[in-house]
């Protein structure tokens, strides 16, 4: 593998293949990569949560008053949530 290569990502299809199977079967892996990334889901989902985790502890770090506020709210509104829920079913 070259230097160039090893810069693209997964899903990109290096310049400059003359031979046209090689080409083709470029595309078809960078295809079948793009198709990889979107189509797996719970990698997808840990990825954003890990993502999320990393700007809630540096949210908390700068303000930590108003990540315990961002708490309570949040907690509050689940409550709200389920005590909706659990009205809706008991009717």
């Amino acid at each position: 593998m070259t230097n160039s290569e090893q810069l693209l990502p997964r899903t990109a299809v290096p310049a400059g293949i003359a031979d046209p199977v090689q080409s083709a079967r470029a595309e078809l892996k960078a295809a079948l990569a793009a198709i990889e990334i979107k189509g797996n889901v719970p990698r997808r989902v840990e990825k954003a949560s890990k993502r999320a985790a990393i700007k809630a502890r540096a949210f908390a770090d700068r303000n930590p008053v108003g990540a315990i506020a961002a708490a309570v709210g949040f907690a509050a509104a689940a409550g709200a949530l389920v005590w909706a829920i659990a009205r809706a079913i008991s009717r």
